[in-house]
């Protein structure tokens, strides 16, 4: 049998992917002893920044899709003067490193006059826990938008005209209708963000701060183990965050191989 060169090139490259990956991710288990492990799974800091990102991320992403879902919308099925402008300018935070949106936000609550009425008036968000949501939030909102968009556009729009045809408003031909034919994509767009949103560190640490047992997320207490050289700690971070990631990605990887469609 002749060797396919390209073939074995193709698969060398893609078994030094895995092996460097894999590397990374069981390093931690190697070089910790077990005792170490044990001890900061079971401490009180540790469980204190999983569920302080639980909740963060939950809240962070249920405002993300209620705010996504009418401009995702918006953005597939109308058509407007400057609509190619706006997708552009909404493609620009994607671009921007989240530590920079958090030093944007600190400095708007901080010294613009509306931001310090917001915050001082209405609800902090400087260096507390509502800072984190409002952060996380600012980083994955247009990952959010980008993928319900997607999923509104591979529903015809004419199932929607269809809809109209037999009485239906436009509100509820966009509820009984176009949602529930992008179920999957809206579900998939909520676990994908609130991924991103449990792991997001840069402009939460900017906004909300990096305290312990009042802003510390998985990501912050991962930052300030590291800093005390607390090996443990950070292995047990790192594991925590290594399996709500793997566990997500299997879900929505599940929910792609069915498909968005009814």
């Amino acid at each position: 049998m002749k060797l396919n060169i390209f073939r074995v090139i193709v698969s060398l490259f893609l078994l030094f992917v895995l092996i460097f990956y894999l590397c990374a991710f069981v390093s931690p288990a190697i070089f910790v002893e077990p005792w170490r492990l044990a001890n900061a799974f079971l401490s009180e800091e540790v469980r204190f920044a999983f569920y302080l990102s639980i909740f963060t991320a939950t809240c962070s992403t249920l405002i993300s899709i209620i705010v996504g879902v009418p401009v995702a919308y918006a953005l597939s099925r109308l058509d407007f003067r400057g609509k190619s402008l706006i997708e552009g300018f909404l493609d620009v935070p994607a671009a921007v490193p989240p530590i920079a949106l958090g030093v944007m936000l600190l400095i708007f609550f901080s010294r613009n006059p509306l931001g310090i009425l917001i915050n001082e008036g209405v609800i902090r968000f400087v260096f507390e826990v509502p800072g984190i949501v409002l952060a996380q939030f600012a980083v994955i909102s247009i990952l959010t938008i980008k993928l319900l968009k997607e999923s509104f556009d591979g529903v015809p729009a004419r199932y929607e005209m269809v809809a109209r045809t037999f009485g239906y408003s436009e509100l509820e031909s966009f509820i009984y209708v176009t949602l529930p034919a992008a179920w999957r994509g809206v579900l998939t767009a909520a676990l994908l963000s609130w991924a991103r949103a449990l792991g997001e560190f840069g402009a939460t640490v900017m906004l909300a701060g990096a305290t312990r047992f009042k802003t510390e997320t998985l990501s912050i207490a991962l930052y300030l183990n590291l800093a005390a050289a607390d090996v443990g700690g950070v292995a047990v971070v790192s594991f925590l965050l290594l399996l709500t990631a793997c566990l997500t990605l299997m879900v929505v990887r599940k929910l792609l191989r069915r498909g968005f469609a009814i």
